[in-house]
Formats: C-alpha cells, sequence, structure tokens
C-alpha cells in the first residue's frame, strides 16, 4: 500500500480517518433515538423485538427534523 501511495502521491491525498466515529454518522443518531423508545422493552422473542425497532424507525421516519438533527449533528452536508 505505502509503494502505490508514494507512486500516485502527485495526483492522491490521503487523509487519516479514526477507525470508529460515531460524532461522524449519521446513522449513529438515528439508533440512539431508536434506541430511547425501545431500551426498557422486555421482549418476549425476536419478532416482538423486530416489530418495536421497526415501529420507532417508522416514528422517526415522520419527524424529518430528527433525521436532519442527526446529519446537522455530524457537520456533514447532503448535496442536491
Amino acid at each position: 500500500m505505502q509503494q502505490t501511495l508514494e507512486a500516485n502521491k502527485d495526483w492522491l491525498t490521503v487523509f487519516q480517518l479514526p477507525s470508529y466515529a460515531p460524532d461522524l454518522n449519521p446513522q449513529e443518531g438515528i439508533w440512539s433515538l431508536a434506541k430511547r423508545t425501545i431500551g426498557n422493552l422486555a421482549a418476549a422473542d425476536l419478532d416482538q423485538l423486530a416489530r418495536a425497532v421497526k415501529r420507532s424507525l417508522k416514528q422517526i421516519q415522520y419527524r424529518p427534523h430528527l433525521v436532519d438533527g442527526c446529519l446537522a449533528a455530524t457537520g456533514l452536508v447532503m448535496d442536491g
């Protein structure tokens, strides 16, 4: 890899990113919101848990300001 980087350094810029950066990942904010509503759920089975997660995500989907807030919290910008 180092040889490839060195051979292409005239046009290739490499940025070192952290291996785990939830603050740069908007979906982490969405999961955080979803976990608030299902955090105390004692699901009887996997189907009940799946239904609860789907219901929570659907509630978030119909509140676009929450989704926008998760994106804004990362400092990223959506084009288009």
